[in-house]
């Protein structure tokens, strides 16, 4: 069956205007003009629509979705497999938070007791998930399955007034590296400050702190561009800075 572009909009639930970016942009192109220049779309093309939209419900760029679909190697079947585990993954996500919520409105109605750590049990959760997504295969090569195991374990089983803190500490951590940064001076007290705040911060999350450890990861927020990207949105060089005082912290290179 074959589709105007307003049919196909109005089928999939999107804009022309989107329609109409994606064939810009080379992420869907219609499978032909006809005499009239109206953009036709078949069969191949809504398996196409349906594949990019299931990666933007699950947050992925246009940019990666196009490099995703448009490889010679793209597999349809194995990536809508993968679309069903990563939306039951969500679905759980969804469920604790419902769940959550529900116990919450007993709380308020009906006078059930709630722990502090189950109130907030959803979103730590998510957290956990959302980090295993980004950057759990780099962090168990690096550590072990063990190591990032017990660091999910010990976020878990935070209580609210911990994980408060531990967030406070993180933005502390960023606020002084900001200030630490416009002396250019990773010895500086104001940089030993930061790194003295950075092993608080992990600390949290860590079954155990050493210095060997403390200056990995400092030298993968260099290496790995992800890390390197977060320290540096406001101000260039400063994951290396950052890596810097945290070598000289530690006494390790």
């Amino acid at each position: 069956m074959e589709y105007t572009i307003q049919k196909l909009a109005m089928l999939a639930n999107v804009s022309t205007r989107t329609l109409r970016y994606y064939d810009e942009i080379d992420i869907l192109k219609p499978a032909r003009i006809n005499s009239s220049g109206y953009r036709i779309y078949g069969e191949k093309e809504v398996d196409r629509l349906q594949q990019i939209l299931f990666y933007r419900e699950l947050g992925v760029s246009l940019e990666e979705i196009k490099e995703i679909v448009t490889s010679p190697s793209f597999d349809a079947v194995r990536a809508l497999k993968e679309h069903r585990e990563k939306l039951l993954d969500k679905r759980k996500q969804l469920d604790t938070l419902i769940e959550n919520v529900d116990r919450t409105i007993g709380v308020k109605e009906r006078g059930i007791t709630m722990s502090d750590k189950d109130k907030f049990k959803g979103f730590k959760k998510k957290l956990i998930e959302d980090n295993e997504k980004k950057y759990g295969k780099e962090i168990r090569e690096k550590y072990g399955d063990e190591t990032v195991n017990k660091s999910n374990a010990k976020l878990n089983n935070m209580t609210q007034e911990e994980y408060d803190e531990v967030t406070k500490l993180g933005e502390e951590v960023l606020k002084t590296l900001k200030d630490a940064f416009k002396t250019g001076d990773p010895a500086g007290e104001l940089a030993q400050k930061a790194a003295d705040l950075h092993r608080q911060w992990l600390s949290f999350y860590w079954d155990s702190y050493s210095k060997e450890a403390h200056a990995g990861v400092a030298q993968m927020y260099v290496a790995d561009e992800r890390f390197t990207a977060y320290y540096d949105k406001e101000q260039p060089g400063t994951a290396e800075f950052l890596r810097d005082a945290i070598f000289i912290y530690t006494g390790m290179k």
